[in-house]
């Protein structure tokens, strides 16, 4: 088989098992992306969208704006033949020099000082956090302070330690976000979301 056929399968084989569902088309096309991607159903009862997430997402990636991750590994995960076509471009911070320089000058995780490198870059985009708690929590830190206007945060970080803290305190927020509840997560689901989008933005 080829992969768009793989693919294909896939969806219908996830489609027939989850059944009948309260996501609308939009979200399900989120949320079937994140079985997808991880072979886990739970995902339809932990996932969390913001009223006005996907919509701020769909005008972020058609507008061209920036997306900016938390990870390499997401950063690499998300499409990049829709990403050249919508002129828009996929950063990550985390292994610059100067973020390795300034999160040892400052005592903060390289994470966290990666968000605020991002500042300059992330207005009217999207952040992804697929991985560091740490990020998300500066991340929210910023937009509370007025300092950061991202027009989508999509929080997935995965992890025992603040995962499912920061996680919650994004979904408290009224800011636009898509983001579940638990310690799962991850930067391949994290580029999964996006991809999600980025698959829908193209569709008219």
């Amino acid at each position: 088989m080829k992969p768009d056929e793989i693919e294909a399968l896939s969806f219908k084989i996830i489609d027939e098992e989850a059944g009948e569902h309260r996501f609308s088309p939009h979200e399900w096309n989120i949320v079937r992306r994140m079985i997808h991607t991880s072979a886990d159903f739970e995902y339809m009862d932990t996932v969390r969208f913001h009223p006005k997430a996907i919509e701020a997402g769909l005008k972020a990636i058609r507008s061209g704006k920036a997306i900016i991750t938390d990870t390499e590994m997401a950063r690499v995960g998300i499409r990049k033949k829709e990403l050249e076509y919508f002129k828009s471009s996929v950063t990550c911070f985390i292994h610059a020099p100067s973020i390795v320089k300034s999160a040892g000058a400052s005592g903060m995780t390289r994470a966290q000082a990666a968000v605020d490198a991002a500042i300059p870059f992330m207005e009217n985009g999207i952040y992804v956090v697929g991985n560091a708690p740490t990020a998300l929590l500066r991340l929210l830190e910023l937009v509370k302070e007025g300092k950061a206007r991202p027009a989508l945060i999509i929080g997935l970080p995965v992890g025992f330690v603040n995962a499912a803290e920061s996680k919650a305190a994004l979904i408290e927020t009224d800011y636009p976000h898509i983001s579940n509840i638990g310690r799962k997560g991850g930067s391949n689901l994290a580029a999964g979301v996006v991809n999600a989008l980025l698959k829908m933005a193209t569709q008219k």
